[in-house]
């Protein structure tokens, strides 16, 4: 390509980015930047426990982009808003009028808020709910230490509304302070610059000097102890869990300074961890300079610690360039799934990082084969018109994306590839874009350097097309390969359990054999399994998940209390919902369903809750009896 080409082309790509991500309406917030947007948030707020309750104040910088407005817009949902004040360019604080819209049950209700001369700043004075959707209020029986209570926040998608009033869409970004005041001898962390050697006096300040968006505002406050697992790194965690989770963590380093040889560097000082109590209703959530963490991937052996991998390279693909609307959901998940893999291979090794991409390839394919997912939800830009932003979530976004970049490695090579998308992070730096914006930025910065290797309508398959691409790549495990042997003589009554080789298994290991098993197996093979394995009860909940749910299809009530144990205990979403499925299906399992989730409700994240009572809403079981 010519230079003046190649200028253009550039030319073109920078066009795109300054076009504001706001062209693209965002359907899930009442927000409207195109006319005023949110620069700076300074909180003010005190916890309490006994009213379950973050109370006092939230101060916002604002930019007007049209001079002429005089309504601002901001996302609540089931907020108490008691007065909104507004500063004129002199500093001075003046009453504004103001109105809550009629809830609505996803969105919750715009605040409109009269402004006048395009005020800088505006101040609204607030309490949460008790049952606010983004903040989960636990009592000292549901800790591991039994003493204090805790809370969390999980913002994301749209859950920061319930607990600040803003423009809570991924296109705003925003730097933020904190005033923070909990009970003496509780700690309070945030998304932000925590001092791991802060006096447990009551009174927290932060600072996020970076620009985020309002999904990645985060906020936990407990009894936790910390403990260094590198010069940049900690571990926040109850006194009980804080060293078992600091040596399972103790690759945190490594992690960071292979991300950085790959993709520039980090960019947010700090990576700490937060491990949160059980009901945490996700593996992992990338709040930027404090991961939070599911207690499930202690197990250990560092065999699930690619979730923090992931979070990790969050820093880069989600955090440092964010998806601009929720439907753009896989420019974070896809490129974050294709960035862990790469740290996996690194400091894991190749094989490890391929059986864990077989796993979750064929869960895709599953899911695909199955009706799981259905066709209008297999492209990588779903259509989200009349749904919630939660319905994004799919292994479409995290595996089919992650899978068309590594197809993308595959065609052009690393040697062409790393340098690409680390450009791309360089490029788009504290932005929120649109797949548009990133196939803009593809064209002429990889595939009009390599003309001939990929087409568009290629590319366009992958991003708007369903199913997977026929050349799609798929490693090869020389173990899994091994499995699928001795499984086949085993199914077939041809292997005792005992002989299968089974007892070093690793993690992914046990993964693959019983993801790949029967849905139903004779009761005397389970029988062996739990014997020579002793499966049941296992501490490994990535493994119990999946045992648990034959043990539901082959009819082995034996395992039943302790899948009612592992059921009670997790909140994590994706290690307890599928055993609510499996038992919906029929009159048996369903009454057994109703039954523990009964139980388990009150221990629950509201978002497992309603991910829960989903599956009970809408499965009927079949005729008959058994579980």
């Amino acid at each position: 390509m010519s230079f003046l080409l190649r200028c253009a082309a550039l030319a073109a790509v920078n066009l795109a980015v300054a076009q504001s991500a706001f062209a693209e309406a965002d359907p899930h917030s009442r927000a409207q930047p195109d006319v005023v947007r949110v620069t700076a948030l300074a909180l003010d707020l005190s916890v309490s426990f006994d009213k379950r309750e973050l109370a006092g104040s939230a101060t916002l910088n604002l930019d007007w982009h049209d001079k002429a407005a005089r309504e601002l817009v901001l996302d609540t949902n089931n907020l108490a808003i008691e007065n909104v004040e507004v500063a004129d360019k002199a500093g001075h604080w003046t009453p504004a009028k103001f109105v809550l819209d009629k809830p609505d049950p996803a969105l919750g209700s715009a605040l409109r808020i009269v402004a006048s001369a395009s005020n800088p700043q505006v101040r609204i004075t607030y309490h949460t709910n008790p049952d606010a959707f983004g903040l989960q209020w636990l009592d000292p029986a549901q800790t591991a230490g039994k003493k204090h209570p805790f809370m969390f926040s999980q913002s994301e998608s749209i859950a920061a509304r319930s607990w600040v009033p803003l423009q809570d869409t991924p296109a705003v970004r925003f730097t933020y302070t904190a005033h923070i005041r909990v009970p003496k001898a509780l700690r309070a962390v945030m998304s932000a610059d925590n001092d791991p050697k802060h006096a447990l006096d009551g009174d927290f300040r932060f600072v996020m000097p970076q620009k985020i968006p309002s999904y990645l505002l985060a906020l936990a406050v407990g009894d936790l102890a910390v403990k260094q697992t590198g010069p940049r790194s900690a571990v926040y965690a109850e006194p009980a869990t804080v060293a078992l989770a600091a040596s399972e963590f103790s690759d945190t380093e490594k992690m960071i300074e292979t991300a950085e040889k790959l993709y520039g560097p980090y960019r947010w000082g700090r990576y700490d961890i937060l491990v949160l109590p059980p009901s945490f209703p996700f593996g992992g959530m990338e709040n930027p300079r404090l991961t939070f963490a599911t207690p499930t991937i202690i197990v250990g052996d560092k065999s699930l610690v690619s979730v923090i991998s992931h979070e990790l390279a969050h820093s880069w693909s989600g955090n440092l360039v964010t998806m601009a609307a929720w439907r753009h959901m896989w420019l974070n998940e896809g490129f974050t799934t294709y960035v862990q893999g790469r740290i996996v291979e690194a400091v894991y090794g190749k094989q490890q990082a391929d059986e864990e991409f077989i796993i979750d390839a064929n869960e895709l394919r599953a899911g695909i084969k199955d009706g799981e997912i259905p066709p209008a939800d297999q492209p990588l830009v779903p259509d989200l018109t009349g749904r919630g932003a939660d319905d994004v979530q799919s292994d479409i976004i995290y595996t089919k994306g992650s899978w068309f970049l590594q197809w993308l490695e595959a065609k052009f090579g690393r040697a062409a590839f790393d340098p690409f998308l680390r450009g791309y992070f360089d490029h788009f730096a504290f932005q929120s874009i649109t797949t548009d914006q990133f196939v803009a930025y593809l064209k002429a910065n990889l595939l009009d350097k390599h003309p001939g290797t990929v087409t568009m309508d290629q590319v366009n398959a992958w991003i708007h097309q369903p199913g997977i691409p026929a050349d799609a790549p798929m490693p090869t495990s020389a173990r899994f390969a091994s499995e699928d042997a001795e499984r086949a003589r085993f199914v077939a009554g041809k292997l005792d359990a005992a002989g299968l080789h089974a007892q070093k298994w690793t993690t992914q290991e046990w993964q693959y054999f019983l993801d790949q098993l029967p849905d139903q197996l004779p009761l005397a093979q389970m029988q062996a399994l739990d014997a020579a394995y002793h499966l049941t009860g296992t501490h490994n909940a990535v493994i119990g998940v999946r045992w648990y749910k034959l043990a539901i299809g082959s009819g082995n009530s034996a395992a039943y209390p302790a899948m009612r144990e592992h059921m009670l205990r997790i909140g994590r979403m994706i290690l307890v919902v599928p055993l609510y499925e499996a038992l919906a299906k029929t009159p048996d399992g369903r009454a057994l369903a109703d039954t523990i989730y009964a139980e388990a409700k009150p221990g629950y994240h509201p978002m497992t809750r309603r991910a829960v009572e989903k599956v009970l809403a809408s499965k009927k079981p079949l005729s008959g009896s058994g579980t």
